[in-house]
């Protein structure tokens, strides 16, 4: 139940795929038949994420590496389509991909305007409206948190910068195949996605830039992708994401319907079983697969590991942030006190996840909460001394 992690490669995609790895291997670039016949395999693949995201057309699809490569390709993109403007919009809750970026752009004399977020993680839109100026190059704001599952207003948030004549980019790489997107009718400039976040492979992503949008490449050698990525087209992995895409847009539905009872399911057996445990994030608004619960006064890497005691597979925050002590960056700017930010756990659902592994949770989560409060000082027998008063839902 670490889906936001990354997914398993779905059995149609690595079956489409695997030809590619073995038989048929050749350049895409190349003028004869062999290689050829592998860019119109490409090309298929495009046009089937295209429909994933209803843009307009193909060619506003570029295939990436990674989401990392998709978002620093926007920035850099923006900042160089722009070299008078000195000025990035983002938030405080973004992934690390994005966040990560601001101490070096900074130090080129790139100013990073970081927005705040309330206690469920909602966006303040008069402080956006505030900040966004004539120089701001670009305006990055992920479309639904990894952490929490909270959805942005990132279709309003694009047509107030795109009226002040301001690039607008998203982070879909957690929502692509769990909310419906629709770039036909959007004012969003660029998206990124990842092909391992929808049940393809690691190592592929997408960058959706749309068509009249300054771009300026990030990676510049070889024609590859029209010029705007160069490097040779991981051909098996373009078309296992092309795959995918078309899968996520059959399954969406089945997302926001079985997916999102098994989520309610999982998330209300566990807050009857266990006192002092919160939900995390805009319960009104998030995506259909993702829950985040604070159990407070344990850590949470206790919880994790005596979960995977159990096989049971879950996260204390985003993967790419694991390993870190120091509690969630999204939870502390949510405002969630220490006491409930340690002891906070992610559990992000897929298509594959079953009724049957959601209620094995639901019956071995409680006993392990019980064992990891009973050995913590600040537990203190069930008398904790409280110092902040969470909202319990």
């Amino acid at each position: 139940m670490d889906n936001n992690a990354t997914t398993r490669v779905a059995p149609e995609v690595f079956e489409e795929m695997k030809l590619y790895l073995t038989e048929l291997y050749g350049n895409p670039s190349s003028m004869h038949t062999f290689g050829g016949q592998v860019g119109k395999k490409i090309s298929e693949a495009r046009s089937r994420v295209q429909s994933l995201i209803g843009a307009e057309h193909d060619t506003e699809i570029i295939f990436t590496s990674c989401g990392t490569e998709s978002n620093s390709t926007a920035i850099f993109s923006a900042l160089q389509a722009y070299p008078d403007r000195k000025e990035i919009i983002t938030t405080r809750v973004e992934h690390p991909a994005i966040l990560s970026l601001a101490p070096y752009l900074e130090k080129q004399g790139i100013a990073v305007v970081q927005l705040k977020v309330d206690k469920h993680g909602r966006i303040d839109m008069d402080e956006y409206a505030h900040f966004l100026k004539d120089d701001t190059a670009l305006v990055t704001i992920m479309t639904a948190n990894n952490e929490t599952g909270t959805i942005f207003p990132v279709e309003e948030m694009a047509r107030i910068a795109v009226d002040r004549g301001v690039l607008f980019h998203t982070d879909a790489v957690q929502a692509a195949g769990k909310i419906p997107l629709n770039m036909q009718e959007s004012c969003i400039n660029m998206i990124s996605l990842s092909g391992h976040k929808l049940h393809a492979p690691k190592g592929i992503g997408s960058l959706y830039v749309r068509r009249g949008t300054k771009f300026r490449p990030f990676m510049r050698g070889g024609h590859q992708e029209r010029n705007r990525r160069a490097g040779t087209e991981n051909v098996a992995s373009i078309i296992a994401m092309g795959k995918a895409a078309e899968l996520a847009r059959v399954h969406l539905d089945d997302e926001n319907s079985r997916v999102k009872a098994m989520r309610d399911r999982l998330e209300k057996g566990i807050l009857k079983s266990v006192p002092r445990s919160i939900i995390n994030g805009d319960v009104e608004n998030r995506l259909p697969n993702t829950t985040n619960i604070s159990f407070e006064f344990i850590e949470g890497e206790g919880i994790l590991l005596l979960m995977n005691d159990l096989n049971i597979a879950a996260s204390s925050g985003s993967a790419c942030t694991s390993g870190s002590l120091e509690p969630s960056h999204v939870l502390r700017a949510m405002g969630v006190p220490f006491t409930a930010a340690h002891g906070s756990i992610r559990f992000s659902l897929s298509r594959y996840n079953t009724m049957e592994e959601v209620d094995y949770v639901v019956e071995n989560l409680p006993p392990i909460i019980e064992k990891l409060r009973s050995i913590s000082p600040f537990w203190n027998k069930g008398n904790p001394k409280m110092e902040f008063e969470p909202e319990y839902k």
